[in-house]
C-alpha cells in the first residue's frame, strides 16, 4: 500500500517541528514537502534521516510539484484560512489544529470539501485526553444543572477563552437540553471575576507560564460536587490524535469536528 503522502504547514513552528518529527516514524505516512512563512532554503532535511523534502513559501506552488494526500496545519486562523482555500482547491484533505476558528470560518470549509469532494478534519485540541473530558463533560451535563469550566494554558496564547472551552461548553450545552442555572452576584468588586458566560456556564482563562494546556469542569448539585479534569504536560499528547486524523482523513468526505467520531465515542 502506497504510503499517506503530507506536507507539513507551519512546519518550523512548535507544533509544526514535532508533527514533522512524527510523521517520519510513522508507518505508513511520508513527508513530502514543508511550508513556512519566511524561507532561505528550497528543501528541508527531515530529522532522523538524510532526506530532503521540498521548502518553501509558497503552499500553492509547493502543492503544484509534490503530490501530496493531507496538509497538516497547525498555525493560526488567518493562515490556516488561507491555507484551507489553497490546499482544498487543490483536492488535497486537511487536518487543522489551529485555535480561533469562527463558526463562519468552519462553514467555509465544510464549502471547499464539499465543492472539491475532499475532507477536512479540524480539533481544537487534538488530545485524546481531551476528546474524552468532553465525551465525559457531554454525558454528565443531562444531570446537573449549574457547571463551570477553568482552562488553563501559557501566558503565549493569543486568544481567551479557548477553542477547547466553547468546544466543551457547546456539548455541554447540546446535551443539558436549555441554558444551565448561572448564579447572578449582587455585587461584583473586581470587573469580569466571574469569567465569561455561555448558556449559563462560567468559563474562566488561566494564562500562567509553565501550563502547556489543560481544563476542569465543575458540575453541581444538592449537596455534590463532580470534577473533571485534563492536563496536557507535554506538546507530544497531541500526535497521536494527529496521526489518527491523518489516516482518517483521506477515508472521508466533507468536514469532521473533534475527535469524537474518529474515536467512535
Amino acid at each position: 500500500m502506497e504510503p499517506i503522502r503530507v506536507v507539513i504547514n507551519g512546519a518550523l513552528g512548535r507544533m509544526g517541528q514535532q508533527i514533522t518529527e512524527a510523521v517520519v516514524r510513522e508507518p505508513g505516512l511520508k513527508a513530502v514537502g514543508a511550508v513556512e512563512k519566511e524561507v532561505a532554503q528550497q528543501y528541508l532535511a527531515l530529522p532522523e534521516t538524510l532526506e530532503l523534502i521540498p521548502f518553501s513559501s509558497g503552499l500553492d506552488e509547493l502543492l503544484g510539484r509534490c503530490n501530496a494526500d493531507v496538509v497538516v496545519d497547525f498555525t493560526n486562523p488567518a493562515a490556516s484560512m488561507a491555507a484551507a482555500r489553497i490546499a482544498l482547491g487543490h483536492r488535497v484533505n486537511m487536518v487543522i489544529g489551529t485555535t480561533g476558528l469562527f463558526e463562519a470560518d468552519l462553514a467555509e470549509i465544510g464549502r471547499l470539501c464539499d465543492t472539491s469532494e475532499v475532507a477536512a478534519i479540524v480539533a481544537p485540541d487534538f488530545s485524546l485526553g481531551a476528546a474524552l473530558l468532553i465525551h465525559l463533560a457531554r454525558f454528565a451535563a443531562g444531570v446537573f444543572d449549574h457547571a463551570e469550566i477553568i482552562e488553563m494554558h501559557s501566558d503565549k496564547k493569543a486568544d481567551a477563552p479557548s477553542s477547547t472551552a466553547m468546544a466543551t461548553a457547546r456539548a455541554m450545552s447540546d446535551a443539558h437540553g436549555r441554558p444551565f442555572s448561572y448564579p447572578e452576584v449582587e455585587r461584583e468588586v473586581l470587573s469580569n471575576t466571574r469569567g465569561g458566560q455561555m448558556d449559563g456556564i462560567a468559563i474562566h482563562s488561566l494564562r500562567l507560564p509553565g501550563f502547556v494546556a489543560g481544563q476542569e469542569v465543575v458540575f453541581s448539585g444538592a449537596g455534590e460536587t463532580l470534577s473533571l479534569r485534563h492536563n496536557a504536560i507535554g506538546r507530544e499528547c497531541y500526535l497521536p490524535g494527529v496521526m489518527l486524523a491523518i489516516r482518517e482523513v483521506t477515508k472521508r468526505k466533507g468536514l469532521t469536528c473533534g475527535l469524537d467520531s474518529l474515536l467512535s465515542l
